[in-house]
């Protein structure tokens, strides 16, 4: 075989290999945030039910869609949501009583805020399954995912109501202004992998198991 008809050759390979790949990617991902535990009486709209947070996250070619909608939260709360490296609650939404408090990288996404109803729907675009990282290298920190969704009440003292304790001096900085409450509802982790539902794509070759980007 010429050089000419092997580089051809291998150039139909890989175009091959791409366009399976690509068609063997997980185009829609749903789930579920699940309420922290320690703040849903604060959360919750009064005698009503459990509130819910479903996200639903389409593979674009240059960015992804992410659709997040609430229902059942009290009237006119504000949060923000960011995605974040880790979660605080165990695949099955109890508390992980080895949370170490900190959740990591995290990348604010947008806000969100209940109407009178206690619905909220919010879209966005940006880079999500598989390939979401951020890095510094003067903090010496490298590439690292964030594959979890959650959001944080936006005013400290709204976590501190209805029953619920939360030290408003010791503020989180999950807002715009550094100065937000605690996380309100967040995803869980897989239990065979450990990772965030923003991987849809895990190599279990990897220890800890990783994410094929």
């Amino acid at each position: 075989m010429s050089g000419f008809l092997k580089n051809m050759f291998l150039a139909a390979i890989a175009v091959a290999t791409l366009s399976s790949m690509a068609a063997s990617q997980v185009k829609v991902v749903e789930f579920d945030l699940h309420p922290n535990p320690k703040f849903l009486a604060c959360l919750a709209a009064p005698g009503g039910p459990t509130p819910t947070a479903h996200v639903t996250v389409t593979r674009g070619n240059l960015n992804d869609t992410l659709t997040i909608e609430g229902d059942n939260i009290k009237p006119h709360l504000a949060f923000d949501m960011f995605t974040v490296q880790r979660s605080n609650l165990l695949p099955n939404g109890n508390p992980d009583v080895s949370f170490g408090g900190s959740f990591g990288m995290a990348w604010y996404q947008t806000d969100l805020q209940a109407n009178g109803q206690g619905h909220f729907k919010t879209t966005i675009k940006t880079v999500l399954l598989d390939q979401i990282f951020g890095f510094d290298p003067d903090a010496g920190l490298a590439p690292t995912n964030s594959f979890h969704v959650g959001f944080w009440f936006n005013n400290p003292n709204d976590a501190n109501v209805n029953g619920c304790t939360f030290d408003v001096t010791k503020f989180t900085p999950f807002n715009g202004e550094h100065h937000a409450g605690p996380v309100a509802m967040i995803s869980v982790p897989d239990n065979q992998t450990n990772l965030g539902p923003l991987c849809t794509n895990p190599n279990r070759g990897t220890d800890p198991v990783s994410c094929n980007p």
